[in-house]
């Protein structure tokens, strides 16, 4: 038991870090009709019977579930969503909860004591950790049961089989479900956001490469665009909460690809994974975040403050901050004031050496969101009841909410963010405390398809992140052929990246900070920087990615 509790903190430091879903996702009802229909088709009246029917038995079941809690949801037991899901499958969910904040720690807890659920979800289970207890027969291989009875399963694997590529283990097992987002907005989460009342005021054009951008900066700093008499103007601000607030999550894209949902790693000329932050193009960007720093250009908070402190910043008083890299407002503003509405999107910028992209995430999918354990004593009926929460149908209404409480059908003509005729109309918006539905605690399933179906109007927060992404991020992704997939690390493997990931990447985060301040030299330090790398056996780290890369995808 010691053995597993030590091994299971140690891997979740190796997790692969995959993209998620924010707070601007949404879906569509599709085709309610298509789920009442399902609903009455009773099918089989026990666990054995036919595959995607209803209810999954004739007797009523039990499942205990371990879930990561949402703090945007009142009580599961009471939840709108609990007791419709109840009363179509005719299995009662028995509940055990992780705040999120504690749910590594309470998983491994589990996992350690022997003390499991039927069914973990929500977790993110690292692949290091699906292979080692997988391997041990505590997780439970699901690809017989996909077989048999995964009918979302299948039409998921079908439309994303990237996906479950990704999910698949070198030895073939499948031991993990996952949460898909493929929100066009959470595909391409690195942007920058800028004061467009600012640019208007001084007259000035949106910046389209790091010069021009520069310029600007430095007429908010000296230009007084607020108005109020001050040198209170800060031209560009962040945060350390998240990497997408990070001053550089944007930026170093003109200089080199920077991708920091997979620990800054690319695919290099020759089709091997490196790491970005020991690049030539890493070097001049760092260079030229350590001048616009040096002249006044960044503020200092942007280095230690959180969110919170960050919205503060933005939000109080006068307008002072003119720029911002972040996914989404919800990170930097109020979306629940007026601020928000007038930053606008800055384009990927043109670099020195006319680099001009922006990060993509091809596989973009919440891994390790479900899982069945050995303790199940029906896993049949646990995997059917997971499986169905993928129904377009259901997923809306475990996620969104019922038809209208969390969200109704759109007035004739309304027009769906892709300029389509649109299929639905948010009522709760995310982030909102409610109990109507589970929001994204269990698996999901949020096509383009339907999220492109949302009637929004021009100044919402999905109409601009939408619009946005289309209009200035889509042009200039990156290609699939340099994204570092999610990757199965082996018992040895994650042992071993477990003691040389957190020395590297907290070396290279502590060194950025320090070559953009200036504390570092970049012409005299940086053949150190690549010394103190090489000492730290960088080497063997890419070597770990690449060998268990080859091992999952070059079959």
């Amino acid at each position: 038991m010691k053995k597993m509790l030590a091994f299971s903190l140690a891997v979740a430091t190796a997790a692969m870090v995959t993209a998620c879903s924010n707070g601007d996702s949404g879906a569509s009802p599709a085709n309610t009709a298509a789920a009442n229909a399902s609903a009455a088709n009773t099918g089989s009246a026990d666990a054995s019977g036919a595959a995607g029917t209803f209810p999954l038995s004739k007797e009523k079941k039990t499942l205990k579930v371990l879930a990561v809690q949402s703090p945007y949801v009142q009580d599961y037991e009471t939840n709108d969503f609990t007791k419709y899901y109840e009363d179509l499958t005719n299995v009662h969910v028995e509940w055990k909860f992780a705040p999120p904040q504690e749910a590594q720690e309470k998983l491994n807890l589990a996992l350690a004591s022997g003390d499991l659920p039927d069914v973990i979800v929500g977790f993110g289970v690292s692949s290091a950790q699906q292979m080692v207890y997988g391997q041990q027969g505590i997780f439970l291989p699901l690809n017989d049961l996909i077989d048999q009875y995964g009918v979302e399963t299948k039409k998921l694997f079908e439309k994303y089989p990237e996906v479950k590529q990704a999910i698949t283990a070198p030895d073939g097992s499948i031991y993990s479900l996952s949460g898909i987002d493929r929100n066009p907005h959470t595909m391409a989460p690195q942007k920058m956001w800028i004061y467009e009342p600012w640019l208007k005021k001084l007259n000035l054009k949106m910046p389209t490469t790091t010069d021009e951008f520069e310029n600007v900066l430095k007429a908010f700093k000296t230009m007084d665009p607020n108005g109020n008499g001050k040198k209170d103007e800060v031209p560009m601000s962040g945060g350390v909460q998240d990497n997408m607030t990070n001053v550089d999550s944007f930026l170093m894209n003109s200089f080199v690809l920077h991708k920091l949902t997979s620990n800054e790693l690319l695919f290099d000329e020759n089709g091997q994974i490196d790491a970005d932050f020991t690049k030539d193009g890493y070097k001049e960007g760092l260079a030229y975040l350590h001048k616009l720093y040096a002249e006044g250009l960044i503020d200092n908070e942007a280095f230690t403050q959180n969110n919170s402190q960050l919205k503060a910043q933005v939000e109080n008083g006068d307008p002072t901050v003119g720029v911002v890299s972040s996914s989404s407002f919800a990170q930097f503003t109020d979306v629940s004031k007026d601020r928000w509405k007038d930053f606008v999107a800055v384009p990927p910028l043109k670099g020195p050496s006319g680099l001009q992209q922006t990060p993509y995430l091809y596989y973009s999918n919440a891994g390790g969101n479900f899982l069945i354990t050995s303790s199940a004593k029906d896993p049949e009926l646990a995997f059917r009841w997971g499986d169905a929460l993928f129904s377009d149908d259901i997923s809306l209404r475990a996620n969104i909410g019922t038809e209208g409480v969390g969200w109704k059908k759109p007035d004739e003509g309304a027009v769906g963010l892709n300029g389509g005729p649109a299929t639905w109309v948010r009522v709760i918006g995310f982030g909102t405390l409610q109990n109507n539905s589970w929001m994204q605690t269990a698996p999901y399933h949020f096509s383009k398809e339907m999220f492109e179906g949302l009637a929004a109007d021009e100044v919402s927060v999905p109409r601009k992140l939408y619009d946005a992404t289309v209009n200035n991020y889509e042009p200039y992704k990156s290609s699939k052929e340099q994204e570092v997939p999610p990757i199965f690390f082996n018992e040895a493997q994650a042992a071993e990246l477990t003691m040389l990931q957190k020395s590297i990447m907290d070396y290279v985060q502590e060194s950025k900070t320090r070559f953009i301040f200036g504390d570092l030299s970049l012409d005299k330090d940086w053949s150190a920087y690549l010394s103190t790398l090489d000492g730290m056996n960088l080497k063997r780290y890419l070597e770990i990615y690449n060998e268990a890369y080859t091992a999952q995808y070059k079959k």
